[in-house]
C-alpha cells in the first residue's frame, strides 16, 4: 500500500526455541522478552547494514504489551555494534492505540493480538480465561472455527478480491466456539477407534456406563447424555462412503458439514451432548474420556459489498 518493498527473514523457530530455553515461565516483559528482541534484531539490524541503511525501527513498539525502555535497550545496543541508529518513537501516546485501530480497520488490516510468541500467548490466554486455540492444529486436518488456518483463508479470499477489483468488508461476529482436546473411547477396558462430533462435551471429562435404548438409529447411553451412532447411518447422514472409524478420524468432513450431522441427530441447536461414531455399538463395558472446551470467540467474516 505504501509501495515499501517487503523482505521477508526465514521463520527460524527451532534458534529461537533454543534461544529461550529456561524462560518459558518468564512474565510479559521479562527476561525471554529481552533475549528475545536481540535475537529478532540482529537479523534485521544485519539485513540493515548489509543494505547501508542509516537507521532501523520495529513493529513491536506499536504493541501495548512491550517495554519500549526494554526495546529500546535492546535496539541501541546492536545499533551502536553496526553503527545503524535505532528509531524509538512512542506511538501509543495521545491515544496512539486507538488511532492505531481505526486506521487497521479502515484498511481492513489483520492485526494479530500477540507478539507471536508460544509462551507469551499462553500466559495470555489464561488470564483471559480464553483457550490458546491459535496453537491448535486437529488430527483430523478439518479447519475449525476462528482458527489460524480459516483466518488464512479468509485473507487469502480477501486478496483474490482485491486483484478482482470487488469491494468488501471484514465484518466480526461473536459467537459459542468449541475445541477437542483430548477424547477416546474404551470398550470392556480395550480403546475402540471413535469419532467426536462438535460440540460434544462431558461435565466430568470422564463417563461410564451401558446402552439403555435406541431410537431411530441413536442410541442412548444410560449416563450423562452420551449418544452413539455407527459409522453406516454416518455415512447415511452425511452423504459419504467411510469405510473405517479411523479414515473418518484422519479425514473428516468439514467443520460445517458435521454440524449438519449433528443436527440431524439433535434437533435442539443449544444441545452439548456428546455424540460418538463407531463401527458396531457397543453394549456393555463403556468408558469415555472427553476433555473439550466451550467458550466465548470472535469470528471474522468476509462480505462483498
Amino acid at each position: 500500500m505504501l509501495n515499501i518493498e517487503l523482505i521477508e527473514g526465514d521463520y527460524d523457530t527451532n534458534s529461537w526455541l533454543e534461544a529461550v530455553r529456561g524462560l518459558e515461565d518468564e512474565p510479559e516483559k521479562g527476561k525471554r522478552c529481552s533475549v528475545c528482541f536481540d535475537n529478532r534484531f540482529e537479523v534485521t539490524v544485519k539485513k540493515a547494514y548489509e543494505l547501508k541503511e542509516s537507521s532501523f525501527t520495529s513493529t513491536l513498539l506499536i504493541s501495548p504489551k512491550k517495554s519500549i525502555k526494554q526495546l529500546k535497550k535492546s535496539g541501541d545496543k546492536l545499533g551502536e555494534k553496526y553503527n545503524i541508529k535505532f528509531i524509538a518513537p512512542d506511538y501509543r501516546k495521545s491515544s496512539g492505540t486507538q488511532e492505531q485501530n481505526i486506521l487497521a480497520k479502515r484498511d481492513k488490516l489483520y492485526r494479530q493480538d500477540y507478539c507471536g510468541c508460544i509462551y507469551g500467548l499462553t500466559k495470555q490466554r489464561e488470564e483471559e480465561k480464553r483457550l490458546a486455540d491459535e496453537l491448535f492444529s486437529p488430527i483430523s486436518n478439518q479447519i475449525q472455527p476462528a482458527s489460524i488456518d480459516e483466518k488464512i483463508r479468509l485473507y487469502e479470499k480477501r486478496l483474490n478480491y482485491e486483484d478482482r477489483g470487488l469491494d468488501y468488508k471484514i465484518v466480526k461476529n461473536r459467537f459459542l466456539n468449541w475445541r477437542l482436546k483430548f477424547g477416546y473411547l474404551k470398550v470392556k477396558k480395550r480403546v475402540v477407534p471413535s469419532h467426536i462430533l462438535p460440540y460434544s462435551t462431558l461435565k466430568r471429562d470422564y463417563s461410564r456406563g451401558k446402552i439403555e435404548y435406541s431410537i431411530d438409529n441413536i442410541y442412548y447411553m444410560n449416563r450423562d447424555e452420551v449418544k452413539f451412532i455407527s459409522l453406516d447411518f454416518y455415512n447415511f447422514l452425511i452423504n459419504r462412503n467411510y469405510s473405517k472409524v479411523e479414515d473418518l478420524i484422519f479425514n473428516s468432513p468439514s467443520f460445517q458439514e458435521e454440524l449438519l450431522v449433528r443436527q440431524k441427530i439433535i434437533k435442539n441447536n443449544y444441545d452439548l451432548s456428546l455424540i460418538l461414531i463407531v463401527k458396531e455399538i457397543p453394549t456393555n463395558g463403556i468408558e469415555i474420556v472427553c476433555k473439550s472446551h466451550i467458550y466465548e470467540d470472535v469470528r471474522e467474516e468476509l462480505i462483498e459489498v
